[in-house]
């Protein structure tokens, strides 16, 4: 099943510029370079350049997703000791 975030990302190239990713967020490019800074967003700097992985950038916003709520819940684990019995 793909996600919207995936679907959002797709048709993007595996590396991006600092203006694409801005447009991207419909942020600043000021606020990208923050973001990039603070470590928000994963990037690599080749000369005077910053790259962003498509994929990572995609990651990074995922594991900041509101939306775990809406998960199936993991099942409990069932414990082999007898439950505690009632007292009288």
């Amino acid at each position: 099943m793909t996600s919207r975030l995936d679907e959002l990302f797709d048709d993007l190239p595996k590396r991006l510029s600092v203006p694409e990713v801005a447009e991207l967020l419909a942020i600043t490019k000021k606020g990208v370079y923050q973001w990039i800074h603070q470590g928000v967003i994963p990037a690599y700097k080749l000369g005077a350049s910053w790259i962003i992985l498509r994929d990572e950038l995609r990651d990074a916003i995922a594991s900041g997703s509101n939306l775990t709520h809406l998960l199936p819940a993991a099942p409990a684990e069932h414990s082999q000791s007898k439950p505690p019995e009632p007292e009288p």
